[in-house]
């Protein structure tokens, strides 16, 4: 016996939005009866840069900045084909990247 499962990660720039995009499609998946698991916070990617204000003289002068992404997982079990149509009619806002993953898990018998 199979058990489909849907893995989605969820990217961005702004927590806001991301919190935003997870709220939209945990709506959209308990509307159509299926088990949601999540949103799980993922550890947020930190980019640092550092950047010279001269171009040769003062080297003690610099800026840095630093660019975060944040990541939350989304587990949906028990998904029917009106869930995996609500999910890919589902319109996020801008500036969020999404991956969705089909699982299938077999369960052994004995």
């Amino acid at each position: 016996m199979a058990n489909q499962k849907i893995r989605i990660k969820i990217k961005a720039f702004d927590h806001k939005v991301i919190d935003e995009a997870a709220k939209r499609i945990i709506e959209s998946a308990e509307k159509t009866g299926a088990i949601v698991i999540g949103p799980i916070p993922l550890p947020t990617k930190i980019e640092k840069f550092t950047v010279l204000k001269s171009t040769f003289v003062n080297k003690n002068a610099r800026d840095q900045y630093e660019m975060r992404t944040h990541k939350r997982l989304i587990d949906i079990t028990q998904t029917t084909p009106q869930t995996i149509e609500e999910l890919s009619n589902l319109s996020l806002p801008s500036g969020v990247d999404i991956e969705i993953k089909m699982i299938i898990e077999e369960k052994k018998g004995k």
